[in-house]
Protein backbone atom coordinates (compact mmCIF):
# COMPACT_ATOMS: atom_id res chain seq x y z
CA UNK A 1 0.00 0.00 0.00
CA UNK A 2 3.23 2.36 0.73
CA UNK A 3 4.46 1.66 -2.78
CA UNK A 4 1.14 2.49 -4.18
CA UNK A 5 0.45 5.73 -2.03
CA UNK A 6 3.75 7.07 -2.68
CA UNK A 7 5.25 6.57 -6.43
CA UNK A 8 3.18 6.99 -8.92
CA UNK A 9 4.09 4.40 -11.78
CA UNK A 10 6.07 1.77 -8.94
CA UNK A 11 6.17 -1.44 -11.43
CA UNK A 12 6.04 -4.97 -10.09
CA UNK A 13 10.13 -6.03 -10.24
CA UNK A 14 8.88 -9.58 -11.55
CA UNK A 15 7.39 -7.37 -14.65
CA UNK A 16 10.31 -5.09 -14.62
CA UNK A 17 12.72 -8.25 -15.20
CA UNK A 18 10.00 -9.90 -17.78
CA UNK A 19 10.50 -6.26 -19.57
CA UNK A 20 14.29 -6.24 -19.44
CA UNK A 21 14.51 -9.22 -21.07
CA UNK A 22 12.25 -8.66 -24.35
CA UNK A 23 13.68 -5.17 -24.54
CA UNK A 24 17.34 -5.70 -23.88
CA UNK A 25 18.50 -1.97 -24.77
CA UNK A 26 17.26 -1.65 -21.01
CA UNK A 27 20.89 -3.05 -19.89
CA UNK A 28 20.81 -0.13 -16.85
CA UNK A 29 18.04 -2.62 -15.60
CA UNK A 30 18.62 -6.08 -16.53
CA UNK A 31 21.16 -7.76 -13.56
CA UNK A 32 19.39 -5.30 -11.20
CA UNK A 33 16.19 -7.20 -11.58
CA UNK A 34 17.85 -10.57 -11.47
CA UNK A 35 19.62 -9.65 -7.83
CA UNK A 36 16.43 -8.24 -7.05
CA UNK A 37 14.89 -12.09 -7.91
CA UNK A 38 17.93 -13.64 -6.18
CA UNK A 39 17.52 -11.88 -2.56
CA UNK A 40 13.82 -13.08 -3.08
CA UNK A 41 15.22 -16.57 -3.20
CA UNK A 42 14.84 -17.22 -6.63
CA UNK A 43 18.33 -18.59 -6.69
CA UNK A 44 17.41 -21.19 -10.24
CA UNK A 45 15.85 -18.53 -11.93
CA UNK A 46 18.59 -15.93 -11.84
CA UNK A 47 20.92 -18.60 -12.55
CA UNK A 48 19.56 -20.02 -15.91
CA UNK A 49 18.70 -16.52 -16.53
CA UNK A 50 22.31 -15.12 -16.79
CA UNK A 51 23.51 -17.99 -18.42
CA UNK A 52 20.93 -17.38 -21.19
CA UNK A 53 22.10 -13.96 -21.38
CA UNK A 54 25.95 -15.37 -21.77
CA UNK A 55 25.18 -17.54 -24.42
CA UNK A 56 23.91 -14.62 -26.66
CA UNK A 57 26.49 -11.89 -25.08
CA UNK A 58 30.02 -13.84 -23.81
CA UNK A 59 31.90 -12.10 -21.71
CA UNK A 60 29.42 -9.97 -19.85
CA UNK A 61 31.08 -9.17 -16.39
CA UNK A 62 27.97 -8.03 -15.15
CA UNK A 63 26.08 -11.82 -15.64
CA UNK A 64 29.59 -13.59 -14.52
CA UNK A 65 29.26 -11.00 -11.14
CA UNK A 66 25.71 -12.46 -10.72
CA UNK A 67 26.27 -15.87 -11.33
CA UNK A 68 29.38 -15.60 -8.80
CA UNK A 69 26.75 -14.41 -6.46
CA UNK A 70 23.75 -16.96 -6.77
CA UNK A 71 26.01 -19.67 -6.58
CA UNK A 72 27.35 -18.21 -3.42
CA UNK A 73 23.47 -18.25 -2.07
CA UNK A 74 22.94 -21.49 -3.20
CA UNK A 75 26.19 -22.57 -1.52
CA UNK A 76 28.32 -23.88 -4.97
CA UNK A 77 31.51 -21.74 -3.71
CA UNK A 78 33.80 -23.24 -6.42
CA UNK A 79 31.65 -22.55 -9.27
CA UNK A 80 30.72 -19.08 -7.95
CA UNK A 81 34.81 -18.50 -7.30
CA UNK A 82 34.98 -19.63 -10.74
CA UNK A 83 32.94 -16.70 -12.32
CA UNK A 84 34.82 -14.43 -10.22
CA UNK A 85 37.95 -15.51 -11.72
CA UNK A 86 36.24 -15.40 -15.23
CA UNK A 87 34.96 -12.02 -14.67
CA UNK A 88 38.41 -10.70 -13.29
CA UNK A 89 40.04 -12.20 -15.89
CA UNK A 90 37.72 -10.39 -18.78
CA UNK A 91 38.47 -6.94 -17.04
CA UNK A 92 36.28 -6.30 -13.79
CA UNK A 93 37.92 -5.17 -10.58
CA UNK A 94 38.57 -8.15 -8.12
CA UNK A 95 37.37 -5.48 -5.31
CA UNK A 96 34.05 -5.53 -7.15
CA UNK A 97 33.07 -8.25 -4.84
CA UNK A 98 34.80 -7.41 -1.51
CA UNK A 99 32.17 -4.64 -1.98
CA UNK A 100 29.18 -6.84 -2.11
CA UNK A 101 26.09 -6.17 -1.77
CA UNK A 102 27.31 -8.75 1.83
CA UNK A 103 23.56 -9.84 1.80
CA UNK A 104 24.35 -12.26 -2.07
CA UNK A 105 28.39 -12.48 -1.54
CA UNK A 106 29.05 -13.27 2.38
CA UNK A 107 29.13 -16.82 1.85
CA UNK A 108 31.62 -16.64 -1.18
CA UNK A 109 33.61 -13.91 0.51
CA UNK A 110 34.23 -15.37 3.94
CA UNK A 111 35.28 -18.53 3.00
CA UNK A 112 39.22 -19.42 2.72
CA UNK A 113 39.65 -19.95 -1.12
CA UNK A 114 38.28 -16.43 -2.08
CA UNK A 115 40.36 -14.96 1.05
CA UNK A 116 43.34 -16.81 -0.22
CA UNK A 117 42.69 -15.41 -3.79
CA UNK A 118 42.12 -11.96 -2.94
CA UNK A 119 44.89 -11.80 -0.44
CA UNK A 120 47.27 -12.51 -3.89
CA UNK A 121 45.66 -10.13 -6.24
CA UNK A 122 43.40 -7.75 -4.30
CA UNK A 123 43.75 -4.17 -3.34
CA UNK A 124 42.75 -2.56 -0.12
CA UNK A 125 41.40 0.64 -2.00
CA UNK A 126 37.99 -0.49 -2.89
CA UNK A 127 36.15 2.89 -4.37
CA UNK A 128 37.39 6.44 -4.90
CA UNK A 129 39.00 8.58 -4.57
CA UNK A 130 36.60 10.81 -5.09
CA UNK A 131 37.32 14.27 -5.11
CA UNK A 132 34.26 16.51 -3.05
CA UNK A 133 32.89 19.39 -1.89
CA UNK A 134 35.60 21.99 -2.72
CA UNK A 135 36.09 25.42 -1.26
CA UNK A 136 38.95 27.91 -2.16
CA UNK A 137 41.08 26.72 1.05
CA UNK A 138 40.00 23.48 1.33
CA UNK A 139 39.48 19.48 0.05
CA UNK A 140 37.70 16.19 0.69
CA UNK A 141 38.13 12.81 -0.62
CA UNK A 142 35.81 9.98 -0.27
CA UNK A 143 37.10 6.52 -0.48
CA UNK A 144 35.48 2.62 0.19
CA UNK A 145 37.77 0.39 1.37
CA UNK A 146 37.33 -3.54 1.81
CA UNK A 147 37.68 -3.42 5.56
CA UNK A 148 38.23 -1.12 8.40
CA UNK A 149 41.36 0.75 7.44
CA UNK A 150 43.38 3.97 8.64
CA UNK A 151 43.21 6.01 4.98
CA UNK A 152 45.88 9.18 4.35
CA UNK A 153 46.05 11.51 1.62
CA UNK A 154 49.51 13.23 1.76
CA UNK A 155 49.73 16.36 -0.23
CA UNK A 156 52.75 17.53 -2.04
CA UNK A 157 54.72 14.20 -0.81
CA UNK A 158 54.12 16.11 2.89
CA UNK A 159 51.31 17.01 4.46
CA UNK A 160 49.11 13.92 5.46
CA UNK A 161 45.62 13.62 6.94
CA UNK A 162 44.16 10.39 7.73
CA UNK A 163 40.57 8.73 8.28
CA UNK A 164 39.74 5.00 9.59
CA UNK A 165 36.96 3.51 7.69
CA UNK A 166 33.98 1.86 9.52
CA UNK A 167 31.55 -0.91 9.13
CA UNK A 168 28.57 1.32 10.23
CA UNK A 169 29.16 4.02 6.80
CA UNK A 170 29.67 0.55 4.62
CA UNK A 171 33.48 1.29 4.93
CA UNK A 172 33.37 5.03 3.15
CA UNK A 173 35.07 7.66 4.38
CA UNK A 174 35.99 11.46 4.23
CA UNK A 175 39.28 12.93 4.63
CA UNK A 176 39.36 16.50 4.67
CA UNK A 177 42.70 18.89 3.85
CA UNK A 178 42.07 22.36 5.23
CA UNK A 179 44.67 24.91 5.18
CA UNK A 180 45.10 25.28 1.46
CA UNK A 181 45.82 27.87 -0.91
CA UNK A 182 42.76 29.56 -2.95
CA UNK A 183 43.22 28.54 -7.06
CA UNK A 184 46.31 26.37 -6.51
CA UNK A 185 47.00 22.56 -7.77
CA UNK A 186 48.69 20.13 -5.72
CA UNK A 187 49.68 16.70 -6.18
CA UNK A 188 48.04 13.85 -3.84
CA UNK A 189 48.81 10.22 -3.03
CA UNK A 190 45.78 7.81 -1.27
CA UNK A 191 47.98 5.61 1.08
CA UNK A 192 47.05 2.82 3.05
CA UNK A 193 49.67 0.79 5.37
CA UNK A 194 52.50 2.89 3.71
CA UNK A 195 51.67 1.63 0.11
CA UNK A 196 50.81 4.36 -2.62
CA UNK A 197 47.50 3.06 -3.65
CA UNK A 198 46.36 6.34 -5.97
CA UNK A 199 48.57 9.72 -7.12
CA UNK A 200 46.82 12.47 -8.75
CA UNK A 201 46.46 15.98 -8.59
CA UNK A 202 43.40 18.79 -7.69
CA UNK A 203 42.65 23.07 -7.69
CA UNK A 204 41.18 24.25 -5.01
CA UNK A 205 38.66 26.95 -5.62
CA UNK A 206 38.59 30.65 -6.61
CA UNK A 207 39.04 33.04 -4.42
CA UNK A 208 35.36 33.04 -2.31
CA UNK A 209 33.22 36.01 -3.61
CA UNK A 210 35.53 37.61 -6.28
CA UNK A 211 35.44 37.62 -9.84
CA UNK A 212 36.89 34.50 -12.31
CA UNK A 213 36.74 32.84 -14.95
CA UNK A 214 35.91 28.66 -14.50
CA UNK A 215 33.90 25.89 -16.43
CA UNK A 216 31.51 23.69 -14.58
CA UNK A 217 30.12 20.30 -16.44
CA UNK A 218 26.74 19.01 -14.98
CA UNK A 219 24.52 15.73 -16.52
CA UNK A 220 21.93 13.30 -15.55
CA UNK A 221 20.59 10.66 -16.68
CA UNK A 222 23.44 7.86 -16.09
CA UNK A 223 22.20 4.46 -16.14
CA UNK A 224 25.04 2.02 -15.99
CA UNK A 225 25.35 0.81 -19.60
CA UNK A 226 29.03 -0.54 -20.90
CA UNK A 227 29.62 0.64 -24.28
CA UNK A 228 28.73 4.16 -22.67
CA UNK A 229 31.11 4.29 -19.67
CA UNK A 230 33.83 6.04 -21.93
CA UNK A 231 31.39 9.13 -21.16
CA UNK A 232 33.21 9.84 -18.03
CA UNK A 233 36.94 9.58 -19.78
CA UNK A 234 34.96 12.41 -22.34
CA UNK A 235 34.21 14.13 -19.52
CA UNK A 236 37.42 14.35 -18.01
CA UNK A 237 39.03 15.75 -21.01
CA UNK A 238 37.99 18.99 -20.36
CA UNK A 239 39.64 19.30 -16.88
CA UNK A 240 36.49 21.27 -15.30
CA UNK A 241 36.58 23.09 -11.53
CA UNK A 242 33.65 20.42 -10.95
CA UNK A 243 30.62 18.50 -12.17
CA UNK A 244 26.97 18.31 -11.20
CA UNK A 245 25.70 15.05 -10.97
CA UNK A 246 21.94 15.99 -11.36
CA UNK A 247 19.79 12.77 -10.41
CA UNK A 248 18.67 9.49 -12.10
CA UNK A 249 22.77 8.72 -11.39
CA UNK A 250 21.93 4.93 -11.34
CA UNK A 251 18.38 3.87 -11.80
CA UNK A 252 18.07 1.60 -8.44
CA UNK A 253 14.76 1.96 -8.51
CA UNK A 254 13.98 -0.26 -5.32
CA UNK A 255 13.26 2.33 -2.21
CA UNK A 256 12.94 -0.53 0.03
CA UNK A 257 15.90 -2.87 -0.92
CA UNK A 258 18.88 -1.00 0.31
CA UNK A 259 21.02 -4.41 -0.88
CA UNK A 260 20.27 -3.41 -4.85
CA UNK A 261 20.52 0.43 -3.95
CA UNK A 262 24.35 -0.54 -3.12
CA UNK A 263 24.73 -2.87 -6.05
CA UNK A 264 23.48 0.22 -8.27
CA UNK A 265 26.13 2.30 -7.07
CA UNK A 266 29.09 -0.20 -6.95
CA UNK A 267 28.85 -1.35 -10.60
CA UNK A 268 29.29 2.52 -11.30
CA UNK A 269 31.87 3.23 -8.60
CA UNK A 270 33.88 0.19 -9.82
CA UNK A 271 34.22 1.16 -13.66
CA UNK A 272 37.87 2.91 -14.12
CA UNK A 273 36.47 5.54 -16.19
CA UNK A 274 34.49 6.87 -13.54
CA UNK A 275 37.14 6.58 -10.71
CA UNK A 276 39.32 7.83 -13.44
CA UNK A 277 37.07 11.17 -13.87
CA UNK A 278 36.35 11.47 -10.02
CA UNK A 279 39.78 11.29 -8.57
CA UNK A 280 40.48 14.31 -10.73
CA UNK A 281 37.17 16.75 -10.38
CA UNK A 282 35.19 17.65 -7.48
CA UNK A 283 31.75 15.57 -7.42
CA UNK A 284 28.42 16.96 -6.31
CA UNK A 285 25.35 14.71 -6.35
CA UNK A 286 21.66 15.03 -5.99
CA UNK A 287 18.82 12.35 -6.98
CA UNK A 288 15.85 12.01 -8.89
CA UNK A 289 13.43 9.55 -9.41
CA UNK A 290 15.38 6.50 -10.33
CA UNK A 291 17.96 6.73 -7.35
CA UNK A 292 15.17 7.96 -4.81
CA UNK A 293 12.09 5.51 -5.14
CA UNK A 294 11.15 4.74 -8.48
CA UNK A 295 9.75 5.90 -11.84
CA UNK A 296 7.87 9.47 -11.54
CA UNK A 297 7.95 9.25 -7.47
CA UNK A 298 6.73 11.61 -4.44
CA UNK A 299 8.07 11.00 -1.17
CA UNK A 300 5.27 12.60 0.79
CA UNK A 301 5.03 16.12 2.78
CA UNK A 302 6.31 13.95 6.23
CA UNK A 303 9.82 13.24 6.37
CA UNK A 304 9.43 10.08 8.29
CA UNK A 305 7.29 7.94 6.15
CA UNK A 306 6.81 6.11 4.38
CA UNK A 307 9.97 4.49 6.77
CA UNK A 308 12.40 3.66 3.46
CA UNK A 309 13.06 7.32 2.63
CA UNK A 310 15.34 7.75 5.48
CA UNK A 311 16.82 4.63 4.49
CA UNK A 312 17.31 5.53 1.09
CA UNK A 313 18.77 8.96 2.56
CA UNK A 314 21.27 7.12 4.81
CA UNK A 315 22.92 5.18 1.59
CA UNK A 316 22.82 8.32 -0.40
CA UNK A 317 25.19 9.68 2.41
CA UNK A 318 26.69 6.78 2.28
CA UNK A 319 27.99 7.36 -1.50
CA UNK A 320 28.48 11.18 -2.02
CA UNK A 321 30.37 13.82 0.37
CA UNK A 322 27.95 17.11 0.04
CA UNK A 323 28.20 20.00 1.99
CA UNK A 324 25.35 18.53 3.86
CA UNK A 325 22.05 17.00 3.32
CA UNK A 326 19.00 19.20 3.29
CA UNK A 327 18.02 19.67 6.91
CA UNK A 328 19.95 17.11 8.68
CA UNK A 329 18.03 14.24 10.61
CA UNK A 330 15.26 16.70 11.57
CA UNK A 331 14.32 17.63 8.03
CA UNK A 332 16.29 14.77 5.83
CA UNK A 333 16.74 15.56 2.00
CA UNK A 334 19.53 15.52 -0.87
CA UNK A 335 18.97 19.82 -1.00
CA UNK A 336 22.65 21.65 0.07
CA UNK A 337 24.22 25.07 -1.78
CA UNK A 338 27.22 25.63 -2.52
CA UNK A 339 29.79 28.48 -3.98
CA UNK A 340 32.34 28.72 -6.89
CA UNK A 341 34.20 32.36 -6.80
CA UNK A 342 30.98 34.72 -7.39
CA UNK A 343 28.51 32.22 -8.39
CA UNK A 344 26.50 30.33 -5.86
CA UNK A 345 24.45 26.92 -6.65
CA UNK A 346 21.43 25.61 -4.87
CA UNK A 347 20.77 22.50 -5.27
CA UNK A 348 17.45 21.12 -4.97
CA UNK A 349 15.31 17.97 -3.88
CA UNK A 350 12.75 17.01 -5.60
CA UNK A 351 11.39 13.93 -4.52
CA UNK A 352 11.93 13.59 -0.87
CA UNK A 353 9.16 15.99 -0.19
CA UNK A 354 7.07 15.97 -3.07
CA UNK A 355 3.20 15.27 -2.91
CA UNK A 356 0.85 13.19 -5.04
CA UNK A 357 -0.29 15.82 -7.84
CA UNK A 358 -2.82 13.03 -8.80
CA UNK A 359 -4.62 13.31 -5.49
CA UNK A 360 -7.35 15.17 -4.81
CA UNK A 361 -5.82 17.26 -1.47
CA UNK A 362 -4.59 20.73 -2.31
CA UNK A 363 -2.15 22.63 -2.61
CA UNK A 364 0.75 20.62 -3.94
CA UNK A 365 4.34 21.02 -3.14
CA UNK A 366 7.61 19.89 -5.33
CA UNK A 367 10.09 21.07 -2.55
CA UNK A 368 8.26 21.10 0.88
CA UNK A 369 7.64 24.16 3.34
CA UNK A 370 11.09 24.01 5.03
CA UNK A 371 12.91 23.75 1.80
CA UNK A 372 11.15 26.42 -0.07
CA UNK A 373 11.95 28.50 2.95
CA UNK A 374 15.69 27.65 3.20
CA UNK A 375 15.72 28.33 -0.71
CA UNK A 376 14.17 31.75 -0.41
CA UNK A 377 16.81 32.81 2.32
CA UNK A 378 19.81 31.45 0.48
CA UNK A 379 18.83 33.64 -2.65
CA UNK A 380 18.00 36.61 -0.52
CA UNK A 381 21.52 36.54 1.19
CA UNK A 382 23.78 35.50 -1.81
CA UNK A 383 25.63 38.41 -3.26
CA UNK A 384 26.83 35.93 -5.94
CA UNK A 385 26.88 37.37 -9.99
CA UNK A 386 24.72 34.49 -10.82
CA UNK A 387 22.97 31.91 -9.17
CA UNK A 388 22.13 28.48 -10.33
CA UNK A 389 19.06 26.81 -9.36
CA UNK A 390 19.40 23.37 -9.81
CA UNK A 391 16.31 21.34 -10.37
CA UNK A 392 16.67 17.83 -10.87
CA UNK A 393 13.16 18.10 -13.20
CA UNK A 394 12.79 20.36 -15.99
CA UNK A 395 10.88 24.24 -14.83
CA UNK A 396 10.07 25.36 -18.46
CA UNK A 397 6.53 24.84 -19.31
CA UNK A 398 6.32 22.20 -21.85
CA UNK A 399 9.13 19.97 -21.36
CA UNK A 400 7.48 16.40 -20.90
CA UNK A 401 4.41 15.82 -22.97
CA UNK A 402 0.63 14.51 -21.85
CA UNK A 403 -0.49 13.52 -18.29
CA UNK A 404 3.53 12.30 -17.81
CA UNK A 405 4.47 16.14 -17.82
CA UNK A 406 2.86 16.67 -14.32
CA UNK A 407 6.53 14.97 -12.99
CA UNK A 408 7.81 18.43 -14.23
CA UNK A 409 7.13 21.65 -12.49
CA UNK A 410 3.90 21.79 -14.74
CA UNK A 411 2.43 19.56 -12.43
CA UNK A 412 3.57 22.07 -9.84
CA UNK A 413 2.27 25.34 -11.52
CA UNK A 414 1.39 27.63 -8.97
CA UNK A 415 4.62 26.72 -6.77
CA UNK A 416 6.66 27.41 -10.18
CA UNK A 417 4.86 30.90 -10.00
CA UNK A 418 5.70 31.44 -6.83
CA UNK A 419 9.49 31.14 -6.99
CA UNK A 420 9.54 32.89 -10.08
CA UNK A 421 7.08 35.80 -8.41
CA UNK A 422 9.94 35.92 -5.46
CA UNK A 423 12.88 36.71 -7.18
CA UNK A 424 10.93 39.22 -9.16
CA UNK A 425 9.67 40.81 -6.06
CA UNK A 426 12.65 41.15 -4.37
CA UNK A 427 14.94 42.00 -7.02
CA UNK A 428 16.87 38.65 -7.38
CA UNK A 429 19.36 39.35 -10.54
CA UNK A 430 21.38 36.97 -12.05
CA UNK A 431 19.27 33.98 -11.48
CA UNK A 432 19.37 31.04 -14.14
CA UNK A 433 18.10 27.13 -14.05
CA UNK A 434 20.19 23.56 -14.85
CA UNK A 435 17.69 20.68 -15.12
CA UNK A 436 17.62 16.84 -15.91
CA UNK A 437 14.94 14.27 -16.29
CA UNK A 438 14.90 14.31 -20.09
CA UNK A 439 17.45 12.23 -21.88
CA UNK A 440 18.34 14.75 -24.44
CA UNK A 441 20.50 18.31 -23.91
CA UNK A 442 18.01 21.50 -24.07
CA UNK A 443 17.60 25.57 -23.92
CA UNK A 444 14.58 26.44 -22.87
CA UNK A 445 14.06 30.34 -22.21
CA UNK A 446 10.64 31.45 -20.32
CA UNK A 447 9.59 35.27 -21.16
CA UNK A 448 8.20 37.34 -17.99
CA UNK A 449 6.17 40.63 -17.97
CA UNK A 450 7.50 41.44 -14.66
CA UNK A 451 10.86 40.99 -15.01
CA UNK A 452 13.83 39.38 -17.03
CA UNK A 453 13.39 36.00 -18.49
CA UNK A 454 14.50 32.72 -16.80
CA UNK A 455 16.90 30.18 -18.64
CA UNK A 456 16.99 26.64 -18.60
CA UNK A 457 19.74 24.44 -19.31
CA UNK A 458 19.03 20.98 -19.60
CA UNK A 459 21.04 17.68 -19.49
CA UNK A 460 19.78 14.72 -19.04
CA UNK A 461 21.48 11.50 -21.55
CA UNK A 462 24.95 10.62 -20.08
CA UNK A 463 25.32 6.74 -20.19
CA UNK A 464 21.57 6.34 -20.92
CA UNK A 465 20.72 4.52 -24.22
CA UNK A 466 16.68 5.54 -24.59
CA UNK A 467 15.95 8.83 -25.16
CA UNK A 468 13.31 11.39 -25.53
CA UNK A 469 11.85 13.66 -28.37
CA UNK A 470 13.03 16.90 -28.59
CA UNK A 471 10.02 19.52 -27.85
CA UNK A 472 9.59 22.13 -31.00
CA UNK A 473 9.28 25.13 -28.23
CA UNK A 474 12.93 24.61 -27.01
CA UNK A 475 15.27 27.11 -28.22
CA UNK A 476 17.75 23.96 -29.22
CA UNK A 477 17.74 20.14 -28.59
CA UNK A 478 19.80 17.37 -28.87
CA UNK A 479 19.56 13.62 -28.32
CA UNK A 480 21.25 11.90 -31.63
CA UNK A 481 24.05 10.82 -28.85
CA UNK A 482 24.86 10.83 -24.76
CA UNK A 483 25.80 14.55 -24.06
CA UNK A 484 26.87 16.43 -21.40
CA UNK A 485 26.65 20.16 -20.77
CA UNK A 486 29.40 22.71 -19.98
CA UNK A 487 28.75 25.83 -18.08
CA UNK A 488 31.63 28.41 -18.49
CA UNK A 489 31.52 31.12 -16.26
CA UNK A 490 33.05 34.93 -16.87
CA UNK A 491 32.66 37.57 -14.30
CA UNK A 492 35.68 39.50 -15.07
CA UNK A 493 33.81 40.92 -18.19
CA UNK A 494 32.17 44.24 -17.77
CA UNK A 495 28.78 42.65 -18.55
CA UNK A 496 29.33 39.14 -17.10
CA UNK A 497 28.59 36.30 -18.77
CA UNK A 498 27.52 32.30 -18.68
CA UNK A 499 28.15 30.05 -22.15
CA UNK A 500 26.45 26.87 -22.05
CA UNK A 501 27.35 24.38 -24.63
CA UNK A 502 26.61 20.59 -25.70
CA UNK A 503 29.18 18.03 -26.14
CA UNK A 504 28.53 14.47 -27.01
CA UNK A 505 29.97 11.32 -25.80
CA UNK A 506 32.54 11.53 -28.67
CA UNK A 507 33.79 15.25 -27.78
CA UNK A 508 32.06 16.67 -30.06
CA UNK A 509 30.92 20.25 -29.48
CA UNK A 510 27.02 20.38 -30.49
CA UNK A 511 25.84 23.83 -29.97
CA UNK A 512 26.38 26.41 -27.53
CA UNK A 513 24.67 29.86 -26.49
CA UNK A 514 25.30 32.47 -24.09
CA UNK A 515 23.60 34.83 -21.85
CA UNK A 516 25.04 37.75 -19.84
CA UNK A 517 24.62 39.24 -16.60
CA UNK A 518 22.52 42.20 -18.19
CA UNK A 519 19.99 39.80 -19.33
CA UNK A 520 19.31 38.63 -16.30
CA UNK A 521 18.72 41.96 -14.66
CA UNK A 522 15.49 44.50 -13.96
CA UNK A 523 18.69 46.94 -13.64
Amino acid sequence: MIGMLFCLATVNAAAQFATSKAFPDQYKKQNRNALHRLLQGQTDTVVQYFHQYLDSFPGDLESHYGLAAAYSQRGFFYKALKNVKRAVRLGMPLERFVAGPSALLEPLTSRNSFKSYYYKHGKPLVHGPMQTNFTDGSAAFWVRTDQGREVQIVIDGGYAVSVETKAENDFSGVIKIADLQPDRSYMYEVRIDNEVLHMDSFRTFPVAGQKAAFTLGFGGGAGYTPQFERMWDTINTHDLTAFIQMGDNIYHDTPKEVEIQRYCYYRRQSRPEYRRMVSSTPIYAIWDDHDFGDNDCYGGADPNFPVWKQDVWRVFKEQWNNPYYGGGEDDPGCYFDFGIADVDFFMLDCRYYRTNVHDDFKPDSMLGAVQTSWLRDRLLSSTATFKVIATSVPISQGTKGGKAGLDTWDGFAEEREALFSFIEENSINGVFFVAADRHRSDIWKTERATGYPFYEFMSSRLTNIHTHPVPAAAIFGYNDKPSFGLLSFDTQQIDPTVTYKIYSIDNEEIYGHTIYWSELSDQ
